[in-house]
């Protein structure tokens, strides 16, 4: 059965990487001989531009109709003055939404040879591997009601935090599920010292651990996990917390790595079609250098075989020659100490040579 891959590269440094990943994703293809339809098209600011909308019928459709999408990035200066609904960000929350992708996995690991790239002491960082498992069809970025008043003294503007008993069920789920698969140990994070959306999440998550047995639970109020990431990030192994805190926690997780050009995301619906984007951003600053790290694409698109495409060996071959890149001495420019690096273009070529040679 032909599985349907999307291609989004967005904007910025997202055409950059996702270019990179979809020489390995060709390359892959050729060489196993595998059944994928391969459509690409236009998302964010450039379909913007292009078409006056982030996220034009036609493209939600087709997202709507693949096994996988490739997410690259979105946004930058030039749009943002414009209105909610025609900023390059509200495509990535309308496919999210539109898509059902209630389950956000974040990895954050260090390859020993990057230790030096992260903030943090080789003895304090040394063998990261956690995993953030983040609901993101919900809580505060999606309640209602929300708004601007302007028309009272002072004016004000509000959101609304919400979640149901099946939004924290879902989504508990999935994170005790990847805890039986990894080191049995799962810290529910919110702030259950404040708030009752919070006080309700706490209480469904621990009646919910009964059903496994074989992972220890324990929780943990939101900024204390914030604090105990950059104290002891090692003491963690899965984490599972609500859209606002698990998108804070997930980039402090990542930025510990050293860089987050590194770490690849996977956002799945029930059935685990995706959308697989990289941790960074559309990066204006660095667009069109040819210097952007694509390891995260690449990574994401690693996720996409494993989660969404049923190639889990040819997953393990590129999350392998992604290591052998690292240890090989291979760098791009965000995790060099040196100014010997490889630019954006060339990175794909050398991930593809590994994996042809094994």
């Amino acid at each position: 059965m032909t599985k349907k891959i999307l291609i989004l590269p967005g904007d910025g440094i997202g055409q950059e990487v996702t270019a990179s990943a979809v020489e390995v994703l060709d390359f892959i293809v050729e060489k196993f001989n595998l059944q994928f339809s391969i459509n690409s098209m236009e998302v964010g600011g450039t379909a913007y531009d292009e078409f006056g909308s982030p996220i034009p019928s036609n493209v939600l459709n087709a997202a709507k109709e693949a096994d996988a999408v490739l997410f690259g990035a979105v946004g930058g200066p030039k749009w943002d003055d414009l209105g909610w609904d025609d900023r390059p960000e509200n495509a990535l929350l309308t496919l999210r939404k539109e898509l059902n992708l209630f389950a956000n996995l974040r990895p954050a690991f260090l390859f020993d040879e990057l230790s030096g790239a992260s903030p943090l002491k080789e003895n304090v960082i040394k063998g990261l591997d956690i995993l953030i498992v983040r609901e993101l069809t919900g809580g505060i970025y999606f309640g209602e009601p929300r708004g601007v008043v302007e028309d009272q003294k002072p004016n004000y503007a509000f959101n609304t935090m919400i979640y149901n008993e099946d939004e924290i069920r879902r989504i508990a789920k999935i994170a005790f599920e990847s805890a039986q698969k990894r080191n049995g140990r799962l810290c529910s994070v919110e702030k259950a010292n404040v708030l009752e959306v919070s006080k309700f999440w706490r209480s469904i998550v621990t009646e919910m651990s009964s059903d496994y047995p074989d992972v220890e639970l324990s929780h943990q109020l939101a900024d204390n996990t914030a604090m105990q990431l950059v104290l002891d990030p090692n003491q963690f192994d899965v984490i599972v917390a609500s859209n606002l805190f698990g998108d804070i926690l997930s980039d402090i997780a990542a930025t510990l790595t050293g860089s987050i050009g590194m770490l690849p995301s996977a956002s799945l619906d029930s059935a685990f079609k995706g959308m697989y984007e990289p941790c960074h951003g559309s990066a204006p600053d660095i667009a069109g250098k040819d210097i952007a790290n694509p390891i995260a694409m690449i990574s994401s698109l690693s996720m996409a075989l494993r989660y969404s495409l049923n190639e889990e060996d040819i997953s393990d071959k590129i999350d392998l020659a992604i290591k052998k890149f690292v240890e090989q001495g291979y760098r791009t420019i965000d995790i060099a100490t040196e100014d010997n690096y490889l630019k954006t273009s060339a990175v794909s070529k050398k991930i593809i040579e590994i994996i042809d040679n094994e």
